[in-house]
């Protein structure tokens, strides 16, 4: 069984991860912490490395579902391929930062990709407003997330948005972040585990 989780940043989703791995006694699979050895370039000039990074981004994800698709175990994934190319790819280019030729050869990449690999048992979004989005971000505190702009988070909501209402590949949760507190509310994690067990047992 498979579970994956998606939302924008701050949204929630390894802690998410973690609790669930926790109750339901899976496996959990966080971002992979991989150097990429295009981010410096990236950071010093968007435009002519985006397509670089995010094709390195593409592979190493690749890699890792291929890998978890050959082992026999229940497993609650932070965050997904199709995130890379329908969200942070896509917003990139909309920005101006990858090329249209870029884009349309990375799309042709991921096309080709998902055929290899089979969508979640059960997707669950975490829909986070930008106030929600900012606080959770304030309260980690991590310095490369301090300058995060809030028409940046915007424009990434917007994407997950259109991601999520065309998403038609599996079964799927939204989860309303700005109302439920599943980090420090055992009642609020309660309910966000009967509603994963509904919908994986079919229980609508």
């Amino acid at each position: 069984m498979h579970i994956a989780i998606v939302g924008n940043i701050g949204a929630g989703k390894t802690t998410l991860t973690s609790l669930l791995a926790k109750h339901l006694g899976w496996e959990p699979q966080y971002e992979a912490v991989e150097d990429n050895p295009y981010l410096e370039d990236f950071y010093s000039d968007m435009k002519r490395w985006s397509f670089n990074l995010q094709i390195f981004f593409l592979n190493s994800r690749f890699r890792h579902i291929i890998e978890l698709q050959k082992r026999n175990a229940d497993i609650i994934q932070d965050r997904t391929i199709y995130e890379d190319a329908y969200i942070f790819a896509e917003n990139l280019h909309d920005m101006g930062l990858m090329t249209s030729r870029d884009f349309e050869n990375y799309s042709n990449i991921f096309e080709s990709i998902l055929s290899f690999i089979k969508p979640p048992d059960l997707l669950i979004y975490l829909k986070a407003s930008v106030p929600t989005l900012v606080d959770n971000i304030q309260l980690r505190g991590r310095d490369y997330e301090a300058g995060i702009r809030l028409d940046y988070l915007s424009k990434l909501n917007d994407k997950y948005q259109k991601w999520i209402s065309n998403y038609k590949d599996g079964k799927l949760l939204i989860l309303d972040k700005d109302k439920l507190d599943f980090a420090n509310k055992p009642e609020d994690l309660g309910f966000v585990i009967e509603e994963i067990e509904k919908n994986l047992n079919g229980l609508f």
